[in-house]
């Protein structure tokens, strides 16, 4: 009861606005940002640094924590980092028993498609500096054979184009179709991007997608995370690092990345808690290829933070529902800029009910990370594009 008094005092509060850099502006790539709130109030931000992507050897993991009351993050330590190997994109959790794990793919030849996930484990992170690791290990799946499926669904799509394929369009098609039948391409490259979500059934589901097809999938927990399995795969061919947000009557909604052609946000929905996934569809939200997050809050609003251009991602806007999504009543920008980019967001929603967002911010002097604190009244007093 007091939580709830607290989330909505904070709802019903005058708008706030706060934000400030995680670290100053750097000269190496850092991006793609998870945050967590700890038990004592800290929030622990992470992201990969190195001098790229996936083909620099140096990338590793990084974080940094905003000690409760504070006003300045910590300096940035090391989260994970296998030698030799670029440690890219990161998300994490807090689970239901209190556990912080840290989920990112290690790429193994320096394409995405290469990718294994990883997760660490703490019980002992609430203190000074990087947490305390008790566990780590791979995500292995094993996808039941799609390729029947997807090589259907590809030539829907292809005869739903309504024009020729480019040369290189037509290379990648021909890759995707020599690769559909092959075990390893169905259970290698799965990566993570946004964080997982607990249903009321502690079930966890862990959004994952790979490049190899432009698909997404769950790895699925039904033990607190002792094992993992695969959900069957959300085949949209371009749909990529998705969100997944429950509704009341326990419809689960995955909003995701467009990576192809349609320039829209993607859609697909369940309603078996993530083990099978309704056609992949296109919203009416622009998508310029880059990722998004979402959340539903403690009164019941969903938030969406994505770029809502069709190239770029100079504006970073957050969208408002009081209806699960099926509206979006109330949007305001994050950043809108002429130039700079400003996106994979990272949201989540505090315990006094303040919303956090954290996304890579990069401009003409450098790279960081940028650190949002706001509330519901914020968002509804800006103006909808």
């Amino acid at each position: 009861m007091v939580f709830l008094l607290s989330v909505l005092a904070v709802a019903e509060a005058k708008p706030a606005y706060r934000a400030e850099l995680v670290f100053p502006l750097h000269p190496q790539h850092n991006h793609a940002p998870g945050i967590v709130e700890c038990p004592n109030g800290d929030l622990l931000v992470s992201w990969y640094r190195g001098s790229g992507e996936r083909r620099a050897d140096d990338v590793a993991v990084y974080g940094a924590r905003l000690t409760s009351g504070a006003r300045r993050w910590s300096e940035p330590f090391v989260m994970a980092d296998r030698p030799g190997f670029p440690d890219c994109n990161t998300c994490m959790m807090v689970d239901r028993r209190g556990r912080l794990w840290l989920f990112w793919p290690t790429i193994l030849a320096n394409t995405w498609e290469s990718c294994l996930t990883n997760y660490r484990v703490s019980t002992r992170y609430s203190g000074p500096g990087p947490p305390q690791w008790a566990h780590q290990d791979v995500i292995l799946l094993k996808p039941d054979d799609f390729s029947a499926e997807a090589s259907r669904l590809l030539d829907q799509f292809l005869d739903q184009l309504g024009r020729e394929l480019t040369e290189e369009e037509a290379a990648e098609v021909e890759s995707i179709r020599q690769r559909l039948s092959s075990k390893l391409f169905q259970r290698l490259g799965w990566q993570p991007r946004c964080k997982p979500i607990v249903l009321p059934t502690g079930r966890i589901l862990l959004p994952l997608y790979t490049d190899t097809f432009s698909i997404s999938i769950m790895a699925v927990s039904d033990d607190d995370g002792r094992t993992w399995y695969a959900s069957k795969p959300l085949i949209g061919f371009g749909n990529i690092q998705p969100t997944v947000l429950r509704r009341n009557d326990g419809t689960l909604v995955a909003y995701m990345r467009e990576n192809g052609p349609r320039d829209r946000v993607r859609i697909a929905t369940s309603t078996d808690d993530g083990i099978t996934w309704g056609p992949v569809g296109v919203t009416d939200l622009p998508n310029p290829g880059s990722g998004l997050d979402g959340l539903r809050l403690a009164n019941g609003h969903w938030v969406l933070v994505y770029n809502d251009t069709a190239r770029g991602r100079n504006s970073l806007a957050i969208s408002l529902s009081d209806d699960e999504g099926r509206t979006w009543k109330w949007t305001r920008y994050l950043e809108k800029h002429p130039s700079g980019s400003y996106h994979y967001p990272a949201v989540i929603q505090a315990r006094d009910g303040t919303i956090h967002v954290v996304y890579s911010y990069f401009v003409s002097g450098g790279k960081s990370m940028k650190h949002v604190a706001i509330n519901e009244a914020w968002i509804k007093a800006g103006d909808s594009p």
